[in-house]
Parts: C-alpha cells; structure tokens; sequence
C-alpha cells in the first residue's frame, strides 16, 4: 500500500477538476453578449479558485459584466474571498435560505462539498430557487465507484471517499447522482466528466481519467436547471425515505414555511 500511496503523492490536486469547472462555466456563458452581467454563485468556495479562474476564463473570452458571489462559513476564507473582490455570505448552506432572490443566478459552482453534508434536498431546493431558468450548475464530488475504491472494497478495506473517521458523510456514483437530480424534472444531467486516477502518476492520471471517467478519484455533472415551476425541496412531498430530512423552518400552527 505505501508504494501506492508514493505513486498517488503529487496528483491530489487533480481531485478539484478546476479545468472541468471552468470549462463547463464557459460553456453555460456563451449565450450571453459581452458586457451582459453573469452572476456566478460557490456554495462552500473557500479560497476562491474556481470562481477566479473562472473570471479569468470568461474575461478571457470576450465576456466583462462578471459577479462573484460565495457562500462560504470558514472565517479565514472569508476574509480572503473579499479581499479578492468576491462577494461573500456567511451562513450554514444546510439549513439558512440562500440569501437571494428567485432566479438570481446564472452559475453555480459545487465543487467538493456535498460529500460533507447531509440535507441534499435543501441545498439543491435552495439551487433550484436562485438559479436561473437555463442556467448551469456544476457538482463535483470524490468517486465512491473509483478505481481505488472497487480495490479497497474488493480487499475487505473502506473506500477512501468515506469512512467513519473522516470528514465525508456522503458517497456518490455516476448513475446514482444522475437519478437524484433528475428526479421530478427540476434539473436536466447534460455532461459528464473524471479527474484524477490513482494512484497513477500525473501526466497518466489525467489521461485515464479522460477514458474511464466513471472509474476516476473525483467526478463531475454540468447540470442546467430546467423549465419547471417550483422547488427541487418538494420531491419530498410525495416521497418517504426514513430520514427527517430538513425542509425549511415550520410556522406557528406546524405548517412549512413557503419554500418558493
């Protein structure tokens, strides 16, 4: 296993997929003119990379009227965030409404934090609520289904991207990924994509993970919010999972706050 993890050491940074990102956000904005504002949104950005290089790629590429915006609660993050010239709020994802208006947003960016949180349903309640009609979501997350991880299980060993002393709470699968967001017809899955292999070396790495994406460390779903009135949150209306998962503060006579 160390002569593994010797071979792995120096690709850590090809989990974050920051070309994916990029590339998807460049391909949500081409439809907007130059000068016309777009409106990217990090849910958990702590340091700022994506939503930077995503400036950078945009202004690169003829597009000006850029806003950054990040929810982010880490305080050294946010301090950073704004000294970047990135609009930050500060509050807890899993339970706080976004605070934004309907529709306000034309991207928004994922990347790495749902494997930490429980209440999916609410944030992606919250996503459908502020992302606009047609706009693009990208969601990356580590790859229960990795090559690394099919070996570990396959050993007796836990996967890597989840384990009881470890910070992730969440595993997720291509197909399993794709029939939550679809579900109901809030969201439509339109691209697919791996970074990262282990525990091959870089320049290999990134080739693998071009080939066998669903075998890769992490993966990643560009995703556009569709048509559809409403709120992803009320899937929940109609469904039973066994869990009280959050649905948005109760009023005073026991009934749900209005979720839209």
């Amino acid at each position: 296993m160390n002569v593994f993890y010797r071979m792995k050491k120096g690709t850590e940074y090809l989990n974050y997929g920051r070309e994916i990102i990029t590339g998807y956000c460049e391909k949500c904005a081409e439809d907007f003119a130059e000068g016309e504002s777009i409106r990217i949104l990090d849910l958990g950005a702590g340091t700022g990379v994506d939503l930077i290089n995503c400036r950078k790629k945009l202004v690169g590429g003829g597009k000006t009227g850029i806003e950054l915006w990040a929810l982010e609660s880490y305080a050294p993050n946010v301090e950073r965030l704004r000294r970047q010239g990135i609009r930050v709020r500060c509050f807890n994802i899993e339970r706080d409404r976004f605070p934004f208006q309907d529709e306000s947003m034309d991207f928004i960016i994922m990347n790495q934090i749902l494997e930490h949180t429980k209440e999916i349903f609410w944030i992606f309640g919250e996503v459908s609520r502020v992302l606009k009609r047609g706009g693009g979501c990208i969601v990356g997350v580590p790859n229960l289904a990795s090559l690394h991880n099919r070996i570990a299980l396959l050993i007796g060993r836990q996967p890597t991207s989840i384990r009881a002393l470890g910070p992730h709470v969440r595993g997720f699968t291509r197909k399993d990924f794709v029939k939550f967001i679809e579900t109901d017809g809030y969201f439509k899955a339109e691209y697919f994509a791996g970074s990262n292999f282990y525990p091959f070396p870089r320049q290999v790495s990134r080739i693998l993970a071009r080939i066998f994406p669903n075998l890769a460390v992490s993966v990643f779903w560009g995703i556009r919010r569709t048509g559809k009135e409403g709120c992803f949150i009320h899937i929940l209306d109609s469904r039973f999972y066994e869990t009280p998962y959050y649905r948005g503060q109760e009023n005073e006579d026991g009934t749900q706050e209005d979720r839209i």
